[in-house]
């Protein structure tokens, strides 16, 4: 007899997703570094895509059991004249076996050759790429009474709501209550009834008709009492929640980038990279932040995120300018009683020298105040006078930072180590 099995799975064509799950969670480490190679090989405008990973075969590789033919076996090898009966065979050297590299798939160094490559969609890069980042010292500020945030907790029992909100030993509670409450004087009655008819089926005198009476009179009793429902409507309870508004965790970031002369095209990139994985964390994993763009040279200017990334103007230096206009934007539209406010700024470090002196003063005395959290890039190697000064700073104010780079390769880490979880604790 022919059989047809139809799969009505709601899956639909992508069956496989749990097993890729699976993958993806066990081979974390290995897809996390892969993805970092990724990210300083890539250009700007490539930076969000997704990526072929490509994973060694030695790494990937599953356990096997081998199952032996068991029991008690007597076997003669011919040509042994090494071994005799009784001798214990040690291990091969370095502790492998003949099957640790040299089959026809592995290279020369005992490695597979023949790698596992698969592709990660834009999510999961995305996924792989913010791993384990948040913004330091984040705090729920404020309530907002626009769109505000709720916390669903519990609140005691309700006679009405869903079935899936019932409770059930609740509701069987109270219909026993009830059950009680309601058979109760009926129970005394039957009771009652029920030892007089003892006492009139003892009594030899008693007459057929008065025990036929009290019997009929127990029978109605006991049909009241079935007639009692077990459950009632009445008797459902269902468990309520209710929503509370919760303050909002509203955030700003300002990102501070150096379009001097010194900054050539080399660290124009480095800088530009560094505030497009940052725009692009703060927009995965936080809803309610602004980002405000500062562009300087020797003047500063709030600038839109087209203008921050492609605009082409250059200068002098004079650093502490886009420290006075974002002190200004503060002052003007974020309060810090209102706001969880960030920092951070880009620059070579090549600043007019009494200029450097100023930006500290401005950090410590007007800026760290009312932050959460500032970050410094600098994309040059040489240490210049604001780097010197800043470094007076790092020392005294535990949620001020600061890393240098190089060159692209080091975006991802110092990006990471700036912004990994509890960096400013």
């Amino acid at each position: 007899m022919l059989q047809q099995v139809i799969d009505r799975r709601l899956s639909g064509k992508n069956k496989s997703i749990g097993n890729r799950e699976r993958f993806l969670r066990r081979y974390r480490k290995q897809i996390r570094e892969a993805v970092r190679h990724a990210v300083s090989g890539r250009s700007i405008h490539d930076i969000e895509q997704g990526e072929n990973i490509t994973l060694p075969r030695r790494d990937v590789t599953e356990p096997v059991f081998g199952h032996g033919s068991g029991g008690s076996q007597e076997r003669v090898y011919p040509g042994n004249q090494e071994y005799v009966r009784g001798d214990q065979i040690g291990r091969p050297p370095g502790g492998g076996g003949a099957a640790s590299g040299s089959g026809a798939g592995a290279g020369q160094d005992g490695s597979s050759q023949d790698d596992f490559e698969f592709r990660i969609t834009r999510e999961e890069f995305m996924q792989y790429f913010f791993d384990d980042l948040a913004l330091p010292r984040l705090l729920r500020t404020q309530l907002l009474p626009d769109v505000p945030e709720w916390k669903s907790h519990r609140a005691g029992f309700v006679s009405e709501g869903t079935p899936t909100n019932l409770h059930v030993v609740r509701s069987m509670r109270k219909a026993l209550s009830r059950r009680i409450a309601m058979g109760g004087d009926v129970r005394r009655q039957l009771r009652r009834l029920e030892l007089a008819l003892d006492v009139l089926l003892l009594d030899t005198r008693s007459s057929p008709g008065e025990i036929l009476a009290l019997k009929h009179e127990i029978d109605t009793l006991n049909q009241r009492l079935q007639r009692i429902p077990f459950l009632d409507p009445f008797d459902l309870r269902y468990r309520n929640r209710v929503n509370t508004p919760l303050p909002a965790s509203r955030a700003v970031m300002f990102c501070l980038m150096d379009v001097s002369g010194s900054m050539n095209e080399t660290r124009k990139d480095m800088a530009k990279r560094f505030f497009i994985l940052l725009y692009l964390f703060l927009m995965r994993h936080y809803e309610k932040t602004e980002v405000v763009f500062i562009r300087h040279h020797t003047q500063a200017a709030e600038v839109s995120e087209d203008e921050f990334f492609h605009s082409t103007e250059s200068g002098g230096t004079v650093a502490s300018s886009a420290l006075m206009m974002m002190h200004q934007i503060i002052q003007q539209r974020y309060s810090p009683s209102e706001w969880n406010i960030y920092g951070a700024q880009a620059s070579d470090g090549d600043n007019w020298l009494q200029d450097s002196s100023k930006c500290r003063a401005l950090l410590v005395e007007k800026l760290l105040p009312v932050s959460r959290y500032f970050a410094y890039l600098q994309v040059a190697e040489e240490s210049q006078t604001l780097w010197e000064e800043y470094s007076l700073v790092h020392k005294s104010q535990p949620h001020f930072a600061m890393q240098k780079v190089t060159d692209a390769s080091g975006i991802y880490p110092v990006f990471r180590e700036l912004f990994k979880k509890g960096s400013a604790a």
